[in-house]
């Protein structure tokens, strides 16, 4: 270890700009060009709007730390002389820089998004075979695979991709701030792919400049404490803005594929892409979330797409015009629908038989909502149709009727025009039915097991659960579950915390009654430890009705799904599955449930609790334990993987992390969480949308039936290898995290953790407790302190001294490790988005963070453990890839980190500055707004920070 920050490996690490450690080849320029123009021309106009709104002393404050910021990279500049410029400077000087470099990383994301768009146009038009992600190299490996349509349709059969998302503390950007994104988004595609004259380009440059102006008056982050409401309407958004338009028109394009080449695999059904959500139902630490809340969060789904579904309508009634004077054959079927709904027309027949039947569905449907969603949720104008009719009791009698027009159109050889808009709302029936996405509900045990033991002893039947050993306690949950008898009634005085908690099981079943099953389809139980923990939580969902016994049969729409976080509940996992399903009443449960259990996987606790590779070698391991028991007992096992934006919380190409999965853990189905700025970069317009759900389908058809782990027969030596490495990587990690005296010390001091909860981020607390126990942190501000202070330390430590511990000198284990990166998808997508990590990093950054830390000595001994252990990771990533460059197999991140990671310079170094300020006194409000703006700025140029 180094003897302390004067040692002449620290010195090192903080003088070597990350940059280094990157390869830019020249011969890659040309295709970058482009890239870099946008870039020039999008900062060229933010820096004319700075110079006309903040005047010309605020333009050169920013356009020199600009200057600085690249200097830094070439060692022309110092950090200390770019920090010199914030010296003494009143915050409201150093607000307008904030927001400068804020701003010119959405525009930058935007850059890069539409270059990568412009290089896969590039590649189609030249004719280049499919880009790996595509659904056209998927199915092209399919074809090559040989495999019969009843293999597809095995594996296929029930397939099923749900992104869940969730809210996240740094993900608060404005309505406003997101639709001006998308039109400069739209206007610089018409700019780059249309031949302009010189006023038409001129035109497009004010038009530009007109909504960077926008985004320059428009405050980044809303002033007040984010609510669970505004997260609710911020995951909303993203219907409107892509799924509606994509996720249709994709699930017919993998229908349509899987027709082709495989007609009899019984995949004519099959709707592969759904949308989840735990905002508003995940309520583990998040005491704001409620019965009431839960209300609103699938009242508010259901209204999305009940809008849209009335709106497509709409417009299929002016589209669906045909006369019958001028078409031929109209069904009887489509007559009937229409009946009661034709204008008056002077002979009596109806001449408009198509718009007759959209009319008549367009009154069920408005009784529907009505009925649903209340009187005011329909116009005045619309309020005589809905009552004209019946409402529709579900999703499938709506689809039902548009199929009858559909087989009219076609009947009429319309299929041009079925095939359009009306294919999409039939498509959006199936897929988003009446209540558009699931949304999950969420707790931790603990809580469970509190508010359970209170059910039991007020009903009599247990005086004293908790005191319970497991096989006890499981014998007296049986005996609950297995019988009619509730455990309260509405004369029962409980706790507060009871009465919460049996208030969100409540407005649940309020809501799968209104919205359909569909509307809340799963329990997650938050550190599941046992079978206990399963039941509990099946108790709750009995006192509400949404479990119950029908002539000796469990039933329950709703599916109770184990969450196993740590790395020790990763290891029991499959055992708990397996003692659950011996337990005869909960068997049958599954049975009645398709047979399909669903088992949640925690990447971010694990990787808190046991570090980087030990917990995702945990994960794969206990991926392989829990497929396993789901064959032993003859189910299909459904993974819901829990990932963050940052490769620490199980981040990465999402493409690359399902190829990476063991084999057998797909099964054509998984369930994801996406969550904070990563919704953004993915969904906030179709082409991303589109892009990245594809990749999503992609991968899972392929990891189901494909192999693709690629390790054969020495799978079971590559397993012990790995056993031994993950075991010194969590030796190495706890040294640090848990063993280090003042650790928690030097983690709060060196990093914004405190300001983040101090700072109106987000809706939900930083930790699960009032404690200061780095297991009691969540995750998220976890990772995203180490991100915003460069460290990066979820994503790397304890890997390199894995690596040292395990191989050293020895040729014969280093070429081992080599080899299992060329050819195991899931070793290389470990390193690779470590690799990732490590080159957004930067001690000489972080190095200006540990200065906060009051105590020396700790300062000191801390801030060497992590850098010795950061130029273990880069060396030992070189001898295993064989290559210096730390993004060699990343083009695209590496254009980042070369163009752009330099403005991130006065960002990093202002919020330094202001947290000095801030933990020296000043708790002015604008201090604390330039915290939070320098942690959305960063968190939107890093892209993937918690």
């Amino acid at each position: 270890m180094a003897s302390g920050m004067n040692s002449e490996s620290v010195r090192r690490a903080i003088a070597t700009p990350m940059v280094d450690r990157i390869a830019v080849e020249d011969s890659g320029r040309a295709a970058t060009e482009p890239l870099r123009d946008d870039i020039r021309y999008l900062g060229g106009l933010l820096g004319d709007v700075i110079r006309s709104q903040a005047g010309d002393e605020v333009f050169d404050l920013v356009e020199n730390s600009r200057v600085d910021a690249f200097g830094i990279r070439y060692a022309d500049v110092t950090r200390d002389e770019l920090a010199g410029r914030y010296d003494g400077r009143a915050v409201g000087e150093l607000m307008p820089v904030i927001r400068a470099f804020t701003s010119f990383a959405l525009l930058a994301n935007l850059a890069e998004d539409l270059h990568r768009e412009r290089r896969r146009r590039i590649h189609v038009l030249a004719g280049d075979p499919p880009q790996d992600s595509s659904l056209g190299a998927t199915f092209a490996r399919l074809a090559d695979a040989g495999l019969s349509d009843a293999q597809v349709g095995a594996e296929l059969s029930g397939a099923h991709v749900v992104p869940v998302i969730t809210a996240h503390p740094t993900e608060t950007r404005r309505r406003s701030i997101f639709d001006a994104q998308n039109r400069i988004t739209e206007l610089m595609r018409l700019r780059g792919r249309t031949e302009l004259t010189a006023d038409e380009d001129a035109r497009i440059t004010r038009d530009i400049s007109r909504q960077i102006l926008m985004l320059w008056q428009t405050a980044l982050i809303r002033m007040r404490r984010l609510t669970i409401s505004d997260e609710i309407t911020t995951g909303l958004r993203y219907y409107g803005a892509s799924f509606f338009e994509v996720i249709p028109s994709l699930n017919t394009d993998v229908r349509t594929a899987l027709a082709e080449v495989f007609p009899t695999a019984g995949t004519a059904d099959l709707s592969i892409i759904a949308m989840g959500s735990w905002i508003g139902g995940d309520r583990d630490g998040n005491p704001f979330v409620n019965g009431e809340v839960v209300t609103e969060a699938t009242t508010a789904a259901a209204a999305t797409v009940m809008r849209h579904h009335l709106d497509e309508l709409a417009e299929l009634h002016q589209e669906l015009a045909m006369s019958v004077r001028l078409v031929r054959g109209v069904t009887d079927e489509l007559s009937t629908l229409g009946a009661g709904f034709a204008p008056e027309y002077p002979d009596g027949v109806d001449d408009e038989p198509f718009r007759s039947a959209v009319t008549a569905v367009r009154s069920r449907l408005l009784a529907r909502a009505q009925a649903t969603l209340g009187a005011d949720f329909i116009a005045p104008a619309d309020r005589e149709l809905a009552a004209a009719s019946e409402a529709y009791e579900s999703a499938a009698q709506f689809l039902a009727d548009l199929d009858v027009i559909d087989a009219a159109l076609r009947a009429v050889v319309d299929d041009a025009i079925a095939d359009d808009r009306l294919a999409a709302l039939r498509e959006s029936a199936r897929t988003f039915g009446f209540h558009l996405s699931g949304l999950d509900m969420r707790q931790n045990s603990d809580t469970h097991e509190e508010v359970v033991a209170e059910l039991l002893a007020w009903a009599g039947a247990c005086d004293d659960y908790a005191s319970l050993d497991e096989d006890e306690k499981v014998a007296v949950l049986s005996a609950e579950l297995t019988s009619r008898r509730p455990l309260t009634s509405p004369e029962a005085v409980l706790s507060e915390l009871a009465t919460k908690e049996l208030g969100v099981v409540y407005a649940a079943a309020a809501a799968v009654e209104r919205f359909g099953p569909r509307a809340v389809p799963n329990y997650v139980i938050s550190m599941c430890r046992s079978v206990s923990d399963m039941l509990e939580a099946l108790v709750l969902l009995k006192e509400a009705g949404l479990y119950y016994v029908r002539n000796g049969v469990p039933t329950s729409s709703v599916r109770v799904v184990p969450l196993f976080e740590t790395i020790e509940d990763l290891q029991a996992g499959a055992a708990i599955l397996t003692d659950a399903l011996a337990l005869d009443f909960y068997r049958g449960l599954v049975r009645w449930q398709d047979d399909v259990q669903e088992v949640m996987l925690g990447y971010s606790d694990s990787n808190k609790d046991g570090g980087y590779f030990a917990a995702n070698w945990a994960l794969y391991r206990a991926e392989l334990d829990l497929v396993e028991a789901a064959r032993s007992a003859g189910i299909r096992l459904r993974l819901f993987h829990g990932r963050g934006g940052t490769v620490g919380r199980g981040g990465g190409p999402s493409y690359d992390a399902i190829l990476a999965q063991p084999p057998g853990a797909v099964q054509g189905s998984l369930r994801l969480t996406e969550q904070g700025e990563i919704i953004a970069a993915k969904y906030a317009e179709p082409v991303s949308a589109r892009r990245n759900l594809e990749s999503l389908v992609a991968a899972t058809i392929e990891s189901s039936l494909l192999d693709v782990e690629g390790l054969g027969d020495e799978s079971a030596q590559a397993y012990e290898v790995f056993d031994e490495l993950a075991a010194g990587a969590r030796r190495a990690y706890s040294r640090l995290v848990h063993d280090t005296p003042g650790f928690v010390e030097y983690f709060t001091s060196s990093t914004p953790l405190s300001e983040i909860g101090a700072l109106n981020i987000g809706s939900r607390p930083t930790s699960r407790k009032q404690t200061t126990a780095i297991s009691d942190l969540r995750a998220i501000p976890w990772v995203l302190s180490w991100t915003q202070c460069r460290v990066m330390l979820p994503g790397w430590y304890g890997t390199g001294s894995a690596f040292d511990e395990w191989a050293g000198d020895d040729p014969d284990r280093i070429a081992l490790l080599a080899d299992y990166y060329r050819r195991w998808p899931f070793f290389r997508s470990v390193m690779s988005n470590m690799a990732q990590v490590l080159a957004k990093s930067d001690m000489g950054l972080a190095y200006r963070y540990a200065q906060l830390v009051p105590d020396e000595d700790l300062r000191e001994r801390v801030f060497s453990m992590i850098v010795d252990e950061h130029e273990k990771t880069i060396a030992w990533c070189a001898k295993i890839t064989g290559s210096d460059d730390l993004l060699a197999d990343n083009d695209a991140l590496k254009r980042s980190v070369v163009n752009r990671f330099p403005y991130l310079e006065p960002l990093n170094l202002l919020q330094v500055e202001l947290l000095e300020r801030f933990r020296a006194g000043d708790d002015s409000p604008q201090i604390r707004r330039g915290i939070q703006l320098t942690m959305n700025g960063l968190a939107t140029a890093l892209r993937n920070s918690g």
